[in-house]
């Protein structure tokens, strides 16, 4: 096959069209993110790190790729906007690499559209990257005056059933490519995201005013008090970094913790 170099805004589009090509994503390189890209059997992939953030959670995955011997590659958050694969292309600069990625010349510093063509023969290895059973929980049940909270650990999981329900959802707070349809799919009572440390211009907060313009209360997190892809950290332990007007309203504040948060 010719290997190509292919982008995708979000890791949640890979298909069997990208399967043993090098993918420049506009996503974390979290563990969930990793698991994704194996899925999708590619042959290496470039994430943003997120501002790597609480427990290094933004290049977790880097190292699960390389346990089945796929190379991948992080460039830093404020290289590239999160969420927008071709700004990542054009702009971003590798913050960390995997092992496998080293080995084909690629550094810190270096350029992504420099690295992504060195990814391009890097050995095509299959293989799985397991993701917590519990990337889809229950939080709180539905009660009198009170919507059900579900855990979300990535905005692939979102279903049409999650429509009024408030979603902690462990994915970057950004618009996919900019694009204001990819802000939420379904229309929550409220949504909860992670900022991935803002990043540049400020892209890792884009959906919150998107959001606040179907009338949606939407928050994220701070990037380094709760692990990127991982919901349940983010309502054991998120703090709110930025808060739209529907929010705002409902009294949310800067420096709340997720967890005491009542819709």
């Amino acid at each position: 096959m010719t290997v190509r170099i292919l982008q995708a805004d979000s890791v949640t589009r890979l298909c069997a069209a990208h399967a043993g090509h090098v993918v420049v994503t506009g996503s974390h390189g979290g563990m969930i993110a990793a698991a994704y890209a194996a899925n999708a059997q590619v042959r290496a992939a470039v994430f943003n790190d997120a501002g790597r953030g609480c427990d290094d959670a933004g290049v977790a995955g880097l190292a699960a790729l390389d346990r089945i011997g796929v190379a991948a590659v992080a460039v830093t958050h404020l290289s590239a906007r999160i969420g927008d694969a071709a700004d990542t292309f054009a702009h971003g600069i590798v913050g960390a690499c995997n092992l496998v990625a080293m080995a084909l010349g690629i550094g810190v510093g270096m350029r992504c559209h420099d690295a992504a063509h060195r990814l391009l023969v890097a050995p095509w290895r299959q293989g799985v990257v397991a993701v917590p059973q519990e990337s889809r929980s229950l939080l709180a049940p539905q009660s009198t005056g009170h919507a059900p909270v579900w855990a979300l650990d990535s905005i692939g999981l979102v279903a049409a059933v999650d429509s009024g329900a408030v979603l902690v959802i462990g994915s970057h707070g950004a618009l996919h490519g900019g694009d204001p349809a990819s802000a939420l799919p379904v229309d929550a009572r409220a949504a909860f995201f992670h900022d991935a440390g803002r990043g540049k211009d400020d892209a890792g907060t884009t959906r919150l005013p998107v959001l606040a313009l179907r009338g949606m209360p939407a928050a994220t997190v701070d990037y380094r008090s709760a692990r990127i892809g991982d919901a349940r950290s983010m309502w054991s332990t998120g703090v709110l970094s930025v808060v739209n007007a529907p929010a705002a309203a409902r009294v949310f504040g800067l420096g709340l913790c997720l967890v005491f948060v009542s819709m």
